[in-house]
């Protein structure tokens, strides 16, 4: 009777016929991955040891919300087109993304205040604050300001694409109009408005989202919606809660390198609210 190898035994015999494979022609992980140009985009200015962390966390926050654009972009044309479950699974990606983030601000808190002070100089005027993946993603959200413009006009490529989302309707905006695609009456001046304005709550589209939520049974696609989107929010708030914290930990109240206030620009943002018909309905329920 033929005896089962052992799970020792079974990854020698895997690792051994693995090992007989031809690679010399085929593509392999790490070029299918371009790693020789991602492993290498490290380019410290400093010589000190923190500046290899810095860099990397904000590049991987970068390669995340590219992927949550992605995400996004995909989210509201599929909500524009009624096709509300692929939205979903976008949307719930989305905010695994967001906790992505949130967790990462962890590894950065590491970096103490001298750390920071030493590679600071290094970095002149360089900000996250000037990163256009994040206007983007606040645009798409809703939370517009044309000042947030202005950062990105050294660059006429990067402007045209934070001015085209900055013009473009937010994904809360799609979600208002598939209320009203819906069957859920919404005020006119919510359908079509200048969407280069921040979103601002409507009575009527607090009324629009209370006749879904007290009628989940009814309208439970809608209500889906309502509560992918205050998951997202969720997620949201505790990134830049975390951002906030995280910042003051590091440099306390000193000005930020793009010339922000720093911590008192950071915590105004946390009044920012979002989807503020979701949040306000709660109480009304």
């Amino acid at each position: 009777m033929s005896k089962e190898p052992s799970l020792g035994e079974g990854e020698k015999i895997v690792g051994e016929e693995r090992a007989q494979l031809d690679f010399s022609s085929s593509m392999s992980y790490g070029d299918y991955l371009h790693l020789d140009k991602i492993l290498n985009a490290q380019e410290p200015l400093s010589p000190d040891h923190n500046e290899m962390l810095f860099i990397v966390q904000h590049q991987t926050s970068e390669l995340w919300m590219k992927l949550m654009l992605h995400e996004l972009h995909a989210a509201i044309s599929e909500i524009a087109a009624g096709r509300m479950q692929q939205a979903f699974k976008m949307l719930a990606r989305v905010t695994r993304i967001m906790e992505q983030l949130v967790n990462a601000w962890d590894v950065l808190a590491t970096m103490t205040p001298p750390e920071y002070t030493a590679l600071r100089p290094y970095l002149k005027q360089s900000s996250g604050f000037q990163s256009y993946q994040y206007r983007c993603i606040e645009f798409a959200l809703g939370n517009k300001n044309a000042a947030m413009l202005k950062p990105h006009e050294h660059r006429a490529d990067l402007l045209a694409t934070v001015r085209k989302a900055h013009e473009s309707p937010s994904l809360y905006d799609h979600a208002i109009r598939r209320l009203h695609a819906d069957g859920i009456d919404v005020p006119a001046e919510s359908l079509e408005r200048d969407w280069t304005q921040p979103y601002t709550a409507n009575e009527g589209v607090c009324q629009a989202w209370l006749t879904v939520y007290r009628n989940p049974d009814r309208h439970w696609t809608l209500y889906q919606l309502g509560e992918k989107l205050t998951d997202l929010e969720d997620s949201f708030r505790l990134w830049r809660f975390r951002h906030v914290t995280t910042v003051e930990r590091v440099i306390g109240f000193k000005r930020g390198t793009g010339g922000t206030g720093g911590v008192s620009y950071l915590r105004k943002m946390l009044d920012v609210v979002l989807f503020p018909e979701l949040w306000s309905l709660r109480t009304d329920l």
